[in-house]
């Protein structure tokens, strides 16, 4: 079976997330509430799928996602962002290495096809 990490300092942002996650052939090997914890969590457990908020502290997710890319350069990590203004934001994910970008709340549907690209 794959598996994701969950990375939101929001714990119903992360709830939400298992739910949709729970509609696929996937399992949730972990959760954090910051970038410093995604990217040492990722080290250890090398998920198949990280989905990773983008305003978190300790440090955000796009400079979690650049650890994670120089770590895996074939990590597939989808960000999300309640942020507005997001055009800016969307491009410097995508240019770190997110495979997608979503706004919250997501678009369930469109969240599980994405995902499921990477499954």
């Amino acid at each position: 079976m794959k598996t994701m990490i969950v990375v939101d300092d929001s714990a119903f942002a992360r709830t939400t997330v298992k739910i949709v996650a729970s509609k696929l052939d996937v399992i949730v090997v972990g959760e954090a509430d910051n970038g410093k914890a995604a990217v040492k969590m990722y080290k250890e457990l090398m998920p198949d799928v990280v989905v990773m908020d983008i305003a978190m502290d300790d440090m955000d997710g796009i400079s979690a996602l650049r650890e994670i890319m120089e770590h895996n350069p074939n990590a597939a990590v989808l960000m999300l962002s309640s942020i507005a203004g997001q055009e800016m934001i969307k491009e410097d994910a995508m240019a770190a290495g997110a495979k997608a970008v979503f706004m919250k709340p997501i678009n369930k549907q469109e969240f599980i096809d994405e995902v499921t690209k990477y499954l």
